[in-house]
């Protein structure tokens, strides 16, 4: 892959999202950014997520019909999708590796890995539902 021309956009961009545990969506990213860069637009914010995801140096996590998140982190861990709020947690410690082991079995391509989301509602959404 070609190496890209440095962009403090860019950078700014990858910064913010290191510093949050939240999952953005761009839309977040770009008002966050807007008030260091405030001629940047939604457009370049979009295309430089999307290019920070395809490099790998985030995650950009699908979240159904509800808009995009990213995360900083790109270490092996999964998710959860509050379907109520939207909102997007870490799980962690979860040793899923039988998932690869079950794919493979059968399959003559190769597998690297496996993206896995999971849905509900989260403590929040549920503790207000009981009220």
């Amino acid at each position: 892959m070609a190496t890209l021309k440095y962009s403090r956009q860019r950078e700014a961009i990858k910064n913010y999202l290191y510093g949050r545990t939240d999952h953005p969506t761009a839309d977040m990213v770009y008002t966050a950014i807007r008030e260091v860069y405030p001629n940047i637009s939604l457009g370049t914010v979009y295309r430089n997520l999307t290019l920070l995801a395809k490099q790998g140096e985030i995650t950009k996590i699908s979240c159904g019909e509800s808009s995009d998140r990213f995360d900083a982190r790109t270490d092996a861990h999964y998710h959860f999708i509050c379907e109520k709020c939207g909102r997007v947690d870490d799980l962690m410690n979860l040793d899923v590796s039988i998932i690869d082991q079950m794919a493979r079995k059968g399959f003559d391509g190769e597998i690297y890995g496996h993206q896995l989301y999971f849905f509900g509602i989260c403590s929040q959404c549920k503790e207000n539902k009981e009220k």
